[in-house]
C-alpha cells in the first residue's frame, strides 16, 4: 500500500543495488531480507540476489528490464506478469510460511486503517458525487463482510505491493523488486492488491479480467477476490478523499474514478 512518505534511499550501482532504510523503518530490512532470501532458495531468478545485511541496508544483485508501470500492456507482458506473480505465490513451502509474520496491510490493517480515516471530521468535504456514496456504499459493505474477509487461508509469500513500477519487464520476463512490507498472505488477496493498486489504471491500462484470467481459481478463491478487490477499492478511495499526500501525486479526477470502480464492484 502506498503511503505518503519513503521509508529507504536505494543506490544504483553498476551490478548491485544498495537499499538504506530510515531509522523508523520498524522491521523493513529484515522483511526485504527475509523475502529475497527465501526466494533465491525457492525461485532463484524472480527477485533480486541477497549479498547483504548490515543493519538497515540491504545489498543485492541488480535486475535488468523496466517497470511495467506507465508502459502499454500487451498479451505478451500479461503473460509474463502471471508467470512471475504465479510463481511467486507458489514458491515458499508450507513450513516456511508459517514462520512468516503476517504481510504489512492485510485485511485487519486495512479495515483499522479505513474505519480510521472513516471516522476523520474532513470526510463531509467529500465531493456529493460520486465519492460520498461510493463511501457510504462501501462502509455498509465492510460492515458485513469484515467476518469472512477475516477468515484464515491458505498462506503464501505476499509481496504487499501491487504498484506495477515494482515489476521489471527484460523484454521476455517480469521480475520483482520491493519486498519491505512482505509477509504471510493468501493468493486472491494477492491478486486483488495488483489489480486494484491505483498504478493498475491510473497511467497504465491493466486489463484486470485478462490479467486475472490467466490464473485458476477455484469457486472459493474467486468469491475471495472479489470482496478482496472491494477492500482494497474502498482503501484506495478512503486514502484518496482523507490523505492530500495521495490525492496530490494523482491526477485530477482521480478520487472520482476510484469510487465508480468501488461502485462498480460492489454492482452498484
Amino acid at each position: 500500500m502506498t503511503t505518503s512518505w519513503t521509508t529507504h534511499g536505494v543506490e544504483f550501482l553498476p551490478d548491485t543495488v544498495r537499499k538504506r532504510f530510515r531509522p523508523d523503518a520498524d522491521g523493513d530490512p529484515d522483511r526485504e531480507w527475509r523475502a529475497l532470501t527465501l526466494l533465491d532458495r525457492y525461485a532463484p531468478g524472480l527477485a533480486p540476489r541477497p549479498l547483504s545485511l548490515d543493519g538497515r541496508t540491504v545489498t543485492m544483485s541488480r535486475l535488468p528490464g523496466l517497470p511495467l508501470r506507465g508502459t502499454e500492456l500487451t498479451p505478451a507482458h500479461l503473460d509474463a506478469l502471471a508467470r512471475a506473480t504465479d510463481r511467486l505465490l507458489h514458491a515458499v513451502p508450507p513450513e516456511e510460511l508459517a514462520a512468516l509474520p503476517e504481510r504489512r496491510w492485510y485485511v485487519g490493517d486495512s479495515v483499522a486503517a479505513i474505519r480510521r480515516r472513516a471516522a476523520l471530521p474532513s470526510l463531509p468535504s467529500l465531493p456529493a458525487l460520486p465519492a460520498l456514496p461510493a463511501l457510504v456504499a462501501g462502509l455498509r459493505w465492510l460492515a458485513g463482510a469484515e467476518a469472512s474477509l477475516s477468515a484464515p487461508w491458505a498462506p503464501v509469500l505476499g509481496q504487499a505491493d501491487g504498484n506495477l513500477a515494482n515489476f521489471l519487464w527484460d523484454g521476455a520476463d517480469v521480475r520483482l523488486v520491493d519486498f519491505e512490507d512482505s509477509g504471510r498472505s493468501d493468493r486472491p488477496y494477492e491478486l486483488a492488491e495488483l489489480v486494484e493498486h491505483l498504478s493498475a489504471w491510473v497511467d497504465t491500462d491493466l486489463d484486470a479480467a485478462a490479467f486475472l484470467g490467466r490464473f485458476t481459481l477455484s469457486p472459493a478463491e474467486q468469491a475471495r477476490l472479489l470482496e478482496c478487490r472491494r477492500l482494497f477499492a474502498l482503501l484506495w478511495l478512503v486514502f484518496l478523499a482523507t490523505d492530500p499526500a495521495t490525492a496530490a501525486r494523482n491526477p485530477p479526477g482521480t478520487t472520482e474514478r476510484q469510487a465508480a470502480r468501488l461502485l462498480a464492484l460492489l454492482d452498484y
